[in-house]
C-alpha cells in the first residue's frame, strides 16, 4: 500500500513559480499548460517538511555552514543508493550544479579554450561555456532506431583537433534519458586521462533510474580516472528543492579541488543556505521510502505516455527513457521546420514543452517533456496534443 500520494494536483500558480507564473514573460501568454522547467509538481512528503517547519520556527537564519550531520547524511545517502564511498573532504556546497559548472570552467580552463559537450544535451552546458568566453565542441550523439550512443572515434578525434581542456558529461543523459554503461564511461574515462582532459560529471539526475539500469557514478571507475575529476550532485532535482539552493560537488582530487574552489571564493560565495542545509539532511535521511514510491509512480507515467503515443499518436516516436523524469519525444514525422512545430505545441495544443533545437540544431524537431507530474495533468496534456495533431492533419 502507498504511503505517500502522487496523485492530488497542487495549485502553485502565485508562487512565483518559473515553471507555472512566467508565461506571460517567457511565451507571451497565460494559457499554456506547463511541462517544461525540471522541477516537480509532486509535495515534500510531511516527516521532511517538519523539519524545514522547525527550522523556520527557530527564526534566526544567519549565516551557515555543515555540521558533521550533513556530511554524514551525505556519506551514507551514496553509500546505500549507489554504493558509493564519498570522503567528506571532497565536498564543496555550491548554490546549483550549473552555478558550479561555470565556476569549474573557470577554474579549469582558460579564455578561447575548448570545451567539450555531447548535443543534444542540458542547454546551459552551452551557454556557460559561451558566457565564459570558452568555445563550445560538439561530440554528437549518434541517434540510430530510436536509440542514443556515444561516436567514440568522434569524441576522441574532436579531443585531439580542439585541443579539448574540459568535458562536460551529462550521466544519467538530459534529454535523452541514457544511463550510460560502465564500458561506455571507460571509453570516455580511457580517452579523458590519456589526452589529459578534465571531466566534470553533471549526475544530479542520479537518483531517477528505471527498473533494469544502473546508474554508475564516474566516481567508481577507478583512482587513475578522478585526478582531473568534478562531480556534481544535488538533492534540489531528487527531492524538488532546487528554489532552496544547494549543491553537493564531489571532487576526489586534492589540486583540483583547490583550483575550484578558488573559483568559488572568487564568485563570492562561501556559506550555505540555511534552509537548504536543513533540507538536506532530512531528506538524505528520511527520504528513501518516499522516492521509491516516486520511482515507481514516474515509470508509471512513463507508460501511459509510451501506450497512449502508440495507440492514438503513433506519429510520435517516444525515445524510451533509461532515467530522469524528462521524455524526449521525435516529431518529425508531425513537422518538417521547428517554427511550425511550435505553432503546433504552443498554438495548438496549448503546452509548454522544451523544444528540441535549444538542446542542438541537430533536434530542432524533438521536444522535451517533464512527466513528473500527476497522471491526470499528462492525460490532459496528451489529449491537448491528441486534438491538435488530428486538426492539424485535417487542415494540411
Amino acid at each position: 500500500m502507498s504511503r505517500y500520494d502522487f496523485d492530488t494536483v497542487i495549485d502553485r500558480k502565485n508562487t512565483s513559480s518559473l515553471k507555472y507564473d512566467f508565461g506571460p514573460e517567457r511565451k507571451n501568454r497565460d494559457d499554456l499548460l506547463p511541462l517544461w522547467v525540471a522541477d516537480m509538481d509532486f509535495k515534500l512528503p510531511d516527516e521532511i517538511i517538519e523539519d524545514i517547519e522547525k527550522r523556520v520556527k527557530h527564526g534566526i537564519f544567519g549565516y551557515t555552514d555543515p555540521k558533521e550531520d550533513y556530511y554524514a547524511a551525505v556519506r551514507n545517502w551514496f553509500l546505500k543508493r549507489h554504493g558509493i564511498t564519498v570522503k567528506d573532504e571532497w565536498n564543496t556546497i555550491t548554490p546549483g550544479v550549473v552555478y558550479a559548472i561555470a565556476t569549474a570552467i573557470r577554474a579549469l580552463t582558460e579564455e578561447g579554450d575548448a570545451v567539450l559537450i555531447q548535443q543534444p544535451v542540458y542547454y546551459p552546458f552551452t551557454e556557460m561555456i559561451k558566457l565564459n568566453n570558452r568555445r563550445a565542441v560538439n561530440n554528437q550523439l549518434i541517434y540510430r532506431d530510436g536509440y542514443y550512443e556515444i561516436d567514440f572515434n568522434d569524441f576522441e578525434n574532436k579531443i585531439i583537433s580542439e585541443k579539448v581542456k574540459l568535458f562536460l558529461l551529462c550521466s544519467p543523459h538530459n534529454p535523452v534519458g541514457r544511463v550510460w554503461t560502465k564500458e561506455e564511461l571507460i571509453k570516455i574515462a580511457d580517452i579523458c586521462e590519456r589526452n589529459g582532459v578534465y571531466v566534470f560529471a553533471d549526475e544530479i539526475h542520479a537518483d531517477f533510474v528505471y527498473k533494469g539500469f544502473k546508474h554508475i557514478s564516474y566516481l567508481t571507475l577507478g583512482e587513475k580516472y578522478t585526478k582531473k575529476l568534478i562531480v556534481g550532485t544535488s538533492p534540489s532535482k531528487t527531492f524538488n528543492i532546487a528554489g532552496l539552493q544547494i549543491a553537493n560537488i564531489l571532487i576526489p582530487d586534492e589540486n583540483t579541488r583547490k583550483a575550484f574552489r578558488v573559483a568559488n571564493e572568487a564568485a563570492g560565495y562561501s556559506q550555505c543556505s540555511a534552509l537548504g542545509l536543513t533540507a538536506t539532511i532530512s531528506a538524505y535521511t528520511k527520504g528513501g521510502g518516499w522516492l521509491d514510491e516516486l520511482l515507481d509512480y514516474l515509470e508509471g507515467n512513463v507508460f501511459f505516455i509510451k501506450n497512449y503515443l502508440e495507440e492514438k499518436i503513433p506519429e510520435v516516436r517516444l525515445i524510451q527513457p533509461e532515467g530522469t523524469y524528462l521524455l524526449w519525444l521525435d516529431f518529425s514525422r508531425i513537422a518538417d521546420h521547428h517554427k511550425d512545430l511550435e505553432k503546433i505545441i504552443v498554438d495548438k495544443a496549448h503546452l509548454w514543452l522544451d523544444p528540441g533545437i535549444i538542446f542542438g540544431r541537430e533536434t530542432n524537431l524533438f521536444e522535451r517533456i517533464n512527466i513528473a507530474a500527476p497522471r491526470k495533468i499528462l492525460e490532459k496534456a496528451m489529449d491537448q496534443l491528441y486534438d491538435a495533431i488530428s486538426n492539424n492533419d485535417s487542415e494540411r
